[in-house]
């Protein structure tokens, strides 16, 4: 019984760690999304993919009637806006969102870095409708040869605009392992701030309000899980309960269910209580990550990428909405970023941390054009057109390659440059204590000095002399 418990514990302890490495989650959750793409798209799997993704579950007696490709999207999305929404809730406590002052430039540059891919995404879309073919305000689809209205292709306008920390985070990790930390740093007080104004983004655009007895339910679960969780001993069973069924009324409320996670993780506690020596939130969180990195995230990548296209070619990269979707990620986002900060900077008067320069960030802004997680997601609400859905997310896993392989280019060079400095200054530092040893005038291996001694005497005059004699 001993080893069998040691094992499992040794299987979970290995789990965990896999899920805390970004690298490795990163590259599990992007080999799904391409598993997903292929499934879809071979003659031998197609259909086999699509009726998996199309079957429906139910749950008696509720409007909960989903296909599996949208329980993976609504439902296991929970988990990781769950993670999300304990992480921001630590971040403004005791995080480095704690402190906004030392947090202005990371926080204006994730506006910055949402308002810029927008403007881009429309402005390349109402060029295609203007000088493309076909009609004057209307686009045509490559692949389809379907021409859709400007005003319907428009409504894309936010999928461009959030960033995948767990991508951007494993670019991080697998090229930049000399960066100061100052970087990651930043990196990391963007993108939570990225995801709270996506949060907002889904919740104010992208939901249909239905009857408003739900909110009062919400309200109701939100009260009972703030108490529960506050208890000395939290009671799982009932905690799990308020938490599905705030759920449930998310969803009947016409509100995007996932945020449910995000509105109870917020309300968990973030500072020690009953003794603990961590927070609950803190807590909570890593104990979720294994479920959010390698469950929910994975497989709602491989059904959210899993779209069929009629013609897979080279044509669907000349498509106007894959276009101005990979020129608002790998070229908005780090607009919007770097310019915010420069203008923060030497305008606004704002500082960056220590040792810490504008340039120094533009490998990171770039790894902040992988949109991938809430960029799918959006691009599902945003376009009820099967086929304008199906392109928008295929431009978003495209935009997010070329976003990570010049980040890695970049940021591998620049770990580079750290490096060489570091390595530099290291040398300066040896050859100093080298020649000043402990304070006493050592001599260096690459040094030949001479030792003094001292004669004393007496002049003719009667007058005290010293005669220094230099011996090698």
């Amino acid at each position: 019984m001993a080893t069998t418990a040691g094992a499992k514990k040794g299987l979970w302890s290995t789990i965990r760690r896999i899920a805390a490495s970004d690298r490795i989650s990163g590259l599990i959750m992007l080999g799904f999304a391409l598993t997903g793409l292929v499934l879809a798209n071979l003659p031998a799997t197609a259909h086999a993919f699509e009726t998996v993704a199309e079957t429906h579950l139910f749950i008696p007696y509720t409007n909960l009637d989903l296909p599996i490709g949208h329980w993976a999207q609504d439902g296991l999305l929970t988990i990781f806006f769950l993670t999300v929404g304990l992480e921001l809730k630590q971040e403004l406590t005791t995080g480095s969102l704690a402190n906004p002052k030392a947090a202005a430039v990371p926080m204006l540059c994730a506006v910055g870095g949402m308002i810029a891919p927008p403007i881009l995404f429309l402005a390349v879309t109402a060029l295609f409708s203007q000088l493309g073919p076909g009609e004057p305000g209307t686009l045509i689809l490559t692949t389809t040869g379907s021409s859709i209205p400007f005003s319907e292709m428009s409504h894309g306008w936010a999928v461009p605009t959030a960033t995948d920390i767990a991508f951007s985070l494993a670019v991080l990790a697998l090229f930049a392992k000399a960066l100061p930390g100052s970087i990651r740093a930043f990196l990391m007080t963007l993108a939570t701030v990225d995801d709270l104004l996506a949060i907002i983004l889904i919740a104010v655009f992208f939901s249909s309000i239905n009857a408003w007895y739900w909110f009062i339910g919400i309200a109701v679960c939100a009260a009972i899980w703030a108490y529960l969780v506050r208890l000395k001993k939290v009671p799982w069973i009932a905690v799990g309960i308020v938490g599905i069924l705030a759920w449930i009324m998310m969803f009947e409320a016409g509100v995007h269910p996932t945020l449910a996670g995000v509105l109870v993780g917020l309300l968990t506690p973030s500072r020690e209580m009953h003794g603990e020596l961590s927070p609950r939130a803190e807590r909570y969180a890593n104990k979720l990550q294994p479920f959010s990195a390698l469950l929910a995230l994975p497989i709602f990548a491989l059904f959210a990428t899993g779209v069929h296209f009629e013609s897979m070619s080279p044509l669907l990269l000349a498509s106007p909405l894959v276009i101005a979707l990979i020129v608002a990620l790998v070229v908005g986002k780090p607009l919007g970023i770097i310019t915010t900060a420069w203008l923060s900077t030497h305008v606004g008067g704002l500082k960056m941390a220590k040792g810490l320069r504008v340039r120094d960030m533009i490998p990171a802004a770039v790894a902040c054009g992988i949109g991938f997680t809430v960029s799918f997601l959006i691009a599902s609400l945003a376009y009820k057109n099967a086929e304008l859905s199906a392109e928008a997310r295929f431009g978003v896993l495209v935009a997010s390659l070329i976003a990570a392989a010049i980040s890695g280019v970049l940021l591998s060079r620049q770990s580079k440059r750290f490096e060489k400095t570091a390595a530099a200054a290291a040398a300066d530092a040896e050859d100093d204590e080298s020649i000043d040893g402990d304070g006493i005038g050592q001599p260096s291996h690459t040094t030949e000095l001479t030792t003094p001694t001292e004669h004393p005497g007496t002049l003719a005059d009667g007058t005290a002399s010293v005669e220094i004699d230099f011996r090698h």
